[in-house]
């Protein structure tokens, strides 16, 4: 069994697809680029400030399935630059101290809406669902 979830907390997709299913004991974050959910217009700045509003993106999908950042198991970072990750891994620590969710890096050749960053979550259900 598996349903969507919708929060106006993090930006509307900008395709056809959830920001988050859960299924089963998983929750699947969609990939969250750097967009301010309040303009839906990426934030200003490198790939520093984007990856502060993508990893902000991927808690607020997160709370609006119950759940926190302290439950991903896994996630995937596509960077267009890949020389940028001792950025990432200082600003990635901070989101996810230790025990580190795994985690993949790829480099790409381009994102939606000029992103520098993009990151896919899937998070194990700890604690029951909301209401």
């Amino acid at each position: 069994m598996r349903r969507t979830v919708e929060t106006e907390e993090a930006p509307k997709p900008v395709g056809p697809y959830a920001q988050a299913v859960l299924a089963g004991d998983f929750v699947f974050v969609a990939g969250q680029i750097g967009l301010d959910p309040h303009t839906g217009r990426l934030v200003g700045g490198g790939t520093r400030e984007q990856l502060v509003q993508v990893l902000e993106n991927v808690a607020a999908v997160l709370r609006g399935t119950g759940h926190t950042l302290d439950d991903v198991v896994k996630t995937t970072v596509y960077l267009v630059e890949i020389a940028e990750m001792p950025a990432v891994n200082e600003i990635y620590a901070r989101y996810f101290p230790a025990p580190h969710p795994a985690r993949a890096t790829v480099q790409v050749a381009g994102l939606p809406a000029g992103a520098r960053v993009e990151i896919e979550a899937i998070a194990l259900r700890g604690h029951p669902e909301p209401a």
